[in-house]
């Protein structure tokens, strides 16, 4: 059992070269987000190749090894928090019941962004931006009304449950460094819940409806997504906009009952080796078809394209590449046995609340 009395006792408020770095990676994280939005506008075809095969590609093994680390210099999460650093945050508490929805809502928004990619999204710089600055002003708003992290980065970002799903034996927990001391403004805080089979408190059903749709689903929803071709042509006709959602929806449900069926009938004990048999699953998947993909030897060569590779490296190694990463994450999501712990060290409570 992990002890969170010890974490807590361990904790201290950001302070010297410590803070200096952490306000520096985000200043520069936010930097290089602004700048992406910027070659978004205004060179599109750059912008397109930089956010979706380059930043993108990067993140869930980001997520894996440090999601602390994201969470401390995420560019939205810097924007959702203007107003609490600039204390003209009006900081209202979310209810539970509000809390558990929003999380709902995320994994809904995550599933229909996703699939917008094949599209729009994957070849069009503008509609891209115009995503992001949308995503922006609800980080921002969320932040402009309620407490800290609650309303975004703990409920609403669509990120946040796949932070969920891949951080469950993180390799590195830094300091919290957006929470000079904890305001609990959300309970329990997901940034100091070593694993996402924690987060399901009975008085949130639909948290937890959230959870098992991610874990459950998303393997399927990969799989199904990079069976999709990107639309290339001006406007979408309707059969591509039933492929590019269908597909993707109908593996998600497949993988989603084998879940339901595993989780049925295998003992209650063994629930957090199922969530990590999915989320190891889930992320080599993705990458065995990202990494293909992005030198030219994808299922559809053109799309997700980051340098055409296929007259300088041969085949094999990119198999004997897919094979490794496998192998890596399902011996670091399921036979590797860490202590268990959180994405980021809590600082000091300002306000303890029940």
């Amino acid at each position: 059992m992990y002890n969170f009395n010890k974490q807590y006792q361990a904790a201290q408020p950001l302070q010297g070269k410590n803070k200096l770095l952490w306000r520096s990676l985000q200043h520069v994280f936010f930097a290089i987000g602004l700048g992406l939005f910027l070659l978004l506008v205004l060179l599109p075809e750059v912008g397109v190749v930089a956010f979706w095969n380059i930043l993108i590609p990067v993140a869930p093994l980001l997520f894996l090894l440090s999601t602390g680390f994201w969470r401390n210099v995420c560019p939205l999460a810097s924007v959702a928090l203007i107003p609490h650093h600039w204390k003209f945050s009006k900081k209202r508490r979310i209810p539970l019941v509000w809390h558990g929805r929003l999380a709902l809502a995320s994994v809904v928004l995550l599933f229909l962004i996703v699939p917008a990619r094949h599209l729009v999204l994957n070849n069009d710089g503008l509609a891209t931006a115009i995503t992001l600055a949308v995503l922006g002003t609800m980080a921002f708003v969320g932040g402009l009304f309620f407490d800290v992290k609650s309303a975004w980065c703990s409920s609403l970002c669509h990120v946040h449950p796949v932070e969920k799903l891949y951080g469950q034996k993180v390799g590195f927990t830094p300091q919290n460094a957006h929470c000079g001391t904890c305001h609990n403004c959300v309970l329990p805080c997901p940034d100091s819940m070593p694993s996402i089979a924690e987060q399901k408190p009975k008085e949130r059903n639909t948290q937890a409806i959230a959870t098992t749709l991610l874990t459950g689903g998303l393997p399927g929803f990969i799989w199904g997504w990079f069976h999709v071709p990107d639309c290339r042509s001006t406007g979408a006709e309707m059969s591509e906009c039933l492929v590019a959602f269908g597909l993707p929806w109908a593996t998600m449900a497949v993988t989603l009952a084998v879940y339901f069926l595993l989780r049925k009938f295998l003992p209650k004990n063994k629930e957090t080796l199922l969530t990590s048999v999915f989320a190891a699953a889930s992320i080599s998947c993705y990458y065995w078809y990202r990494i293909p993909s992005l030198v030219g030897y994808g299922l559809f060569p053109q799309d997700g394209l980051l340098v055409d590779l296929t007259q300088t490296l041969p085949l094999w190694s990119i198999m004997a590449a897919q094979v490794a990463a496998v192998a890596f994450f399902g011996w670091w999501l399921v036979l590797r046995n860490p202590e268990p712990t959180v994405w980021a060290i809590r600082p000091p409570f300002e306000v303890r609340r029940k």
